[in-house]
């Protein structure tokens, strides 16, 4: 049926009166409807079941069945259809009315009847028909689209569970709570041993809920969790993070987050906090609050040039315990609107300072404060306790994340002559030498280290270049003169760099090797190059020759230069404690 009260409609009459039920049927055929007429109320009900009606017209007293039964026979046989019922009665009296209302009835016609508003109430009720049925059709397609919905969140949910297991958040020195608003959680927590023992915890609240938060959550899980297996430091996790969720999420949408980093056996903490409230950190020996505050923007905001991971180190005692939550207990909202908000926080944690119950009264507190009423947002809370825990449950973790992956390794790489004239190795090199956990935030450092190493080798080895020129200002135009020519000109020559990384528990060792085709040094003189690496800078400021061994010395934890001078390696040891570059 369509729009419009001009349309045909076909209206069940059902009236025991035959000259009644012929002026009735005269009126609605006259007025361009289709008349179904019945002579008492089974007649009526059997021809609803087999006509469908638009609208019935019922006359309250009828043989067999009267027009009151009748009508909610049909209403239980319409369900949640809506069908117009109009009784037809000389009824007057308020119970016998309210009587037809409570049976279904949506209106009245006296008799005698008046066409004219007969006329009317089918116009009427044809209209209020339309927009019931669009209404309907509405709510079954919002329906669909909510049930395709919590399917699609549903599927979201098992492929972010299966990537975001519990990880060590089943350690006994660790509570949290987690509450979902909807069927995919907006907040996500993540937490990780690395291979070094220390423990990774991130507590991120994605703007939105439901897909738009599995779409950042899973690329945060997989990489959190293969990173911290892997041993890179927070800083990497949290700038790889960042890149992606900047890359894939929409403006707008972004992830709140605090990432933390404990060594239990260091006693130390790192701290990230970007745009989540600040965290409570307990000291058991002042019995008071050192409060942690976010200092940078939330993850995916900043594209990965400006973003900056830079963590707070904290120092740590046994009994202090470390409290973060997201936003979403603060906004928790009573039946009447008020938010549970950061000032009765704040006066819990004084009001129960030291407690070790602390935890559940904060969770006890927020539930309350709620009631009954629907929740705004999620509601996460984690507590760290900072306690004697057995160190060698946190080495088993570690032992097992570090299966499978490249602990100790070797490579060597050679450039022949032809490369030697296009190709720049040091883009490639520093890219696998990052790939080493804890090594990507030294990559300046070890490019510094490298492009000594090969302008050593390529212009002093292979193309013979003294480094003499480089003595004086004058001498830098010469030298790079030279140095075109001869690259141009060479026919032979090579250089080969060596690299070998040696795994420690608390760092690595990475030794830096370049051989060259070169004729070296004269092997009287390496000895005095070493010697000069070390005084050149205090001797003679305004000379150049001879810096880069003294820049490698300082960076390196050893410099050799072997016979007869085309030979040199070194060895760079690093810690992941460390500050980076």
């Amino acid at each position: 049926m369509t729009n419009g009260s001009d349309q045909q409609l076909t209206i069940l009459l059902a009236e025991d009166s035959a000259p009644d039920r012929l002026i009735l049927e005269s009126i609605v055929v006259k007025a361009g409807h289709r008349a179904i007429v019945a002579s008492d109320g089974l007649e009526a009900v059997q021809a609803f079941t087999n006509q469908s009606p638009d609208i019935i017209m019922l006359d309250v007293l009828m043989p067999n069945m009267g027009g009151i039964s009748a009508a909610r026979e049909i209403r239980h046989l319409a369900k949640d259809e809506f069908i117009p019922i109009i009784f037809l009665t000389s009824l007057s009296d308020d119970e016998s009315l309210v009587e037809c209302i409570e049976a279904g009835g949506d209106d009245f016609l006296p008799k005698p009847y008046n066409p004219v508003v007969l006329q009317s109430k089918i116009k009427a009720f044809s209209r209020m028909r339309d927009m019931h049925l669009t209404l309907a059709q509405q709510k079954s397609l919002i329906e669909a689209h909510n049930r395709h919905l919590i399917q699609e969140q549903t599927v979201a949910k098992q492929v972010y569970d299966k990537i975001a297991h519990s990880g060590c958040l089943d350690l006994d020195i660790i509570n949290f709570y987690m509450s979902p608003l909807a069927v995919f959680n907006g907040d996500v927590l993540v937490a990780e041993i690395s291979p070094s023992g220390s423990i990774m915890i991130l507590l991120g609240d994605f703007t939105g809920h439901g897909l738009p938060a599995a779409i950042g959550s899973m690329p945060l899980a997989s990489t959190f969790y293969g990173m911290v297996r892997k041993g890179f430091s927070m800083a990497d996790i949290l700038k790889e993070i960042n890149s992606k969720l900047h890359q894939i999420l929409p403006i707008g949408f972004f992830c709140c987050a605090t990432c933390i980093d404990i060594n239990l056996e260091k006693r130390r903490m790192r701290i990230w906090n970007g745009g989540l409230p600040e965290s409570f950190l307990f000291r058991a020996s002042s019995n008071s609050y050192e409060l942690l505050q976010s200092k940078n923007l939330p993850l995916g905001v900043l594209s990965e040039q400006n973003f900056r991971a830079d963590s707070k180190r904290v120092p740590l005692e046994m009994g202090d315990r470390f409290f973060m939550w997201s936003d979403g207990v603060f906004e928790a909202r009573n039946k009447t609107g008020e938010m549970f908000g950061e000032e009765r926080l704040h006066r819990i944690m004084e009001g129960s300072k030291g407690s070790s119950a602390l935890f559940d009264e904060i969770l006890g507190q927020v539930h309350n404060h709620i009631g009954e009423s629907d929740k705004d947002d999620d509601i996460s809370l984690i507590e760290i306790r900072i306690e004697e825990f057995p160190v060698k449950r946190l080495n088993e973790e570690a032992h097992t994340n570090t299966k499978g992956q490249l602990v100790d390794w070797s490579m060597t790489f050679e450039v022949s002559e032809t490369s030697l004239k296009e190709f720049d190795p040091l883009p490639l090199l520093v890219n696998i030498i990052s790939e080493v956990p804890g090594l990507k935030d030294r990559s300046t450092t070890l490019y510094t280290v490298l492009a000594e190493m090969y302008a050593n080798a390529l212009e002093h080895g292979v193309l013979g270049i003294s480094s003499k020129l480089k003595s004086t200002p004058a001498g830098f135009g010469e030298f790079y003169r030279l140095k075109h020519e001869r690259i141009a000109a060479l026919e032979t020559g090579w250089v080969r760099i060596s690299l070998t990384h040696h795994a420690e528990d608390t760092g690595g060792l990475l030794n830096i090797r370049f051989q060259d085709s070169g004729k070296g040094f004269d092997s009287g003189r390496v000895s005095q190059v070493l010697e000069g690496a070390s005084n050149q800078v205090n001797n003679d400021p305004g000379s150049y020759s001879g810096r880069g061994f003294s820049l490698m010395r300082s960076i390196c934890e050893r410099l050799t230069i072997h016979p007869p001078g085309n030979d040199i390696e070194v060895d760079f040891r690093w810690h992941m404690d460390d500050g980076h570059d």
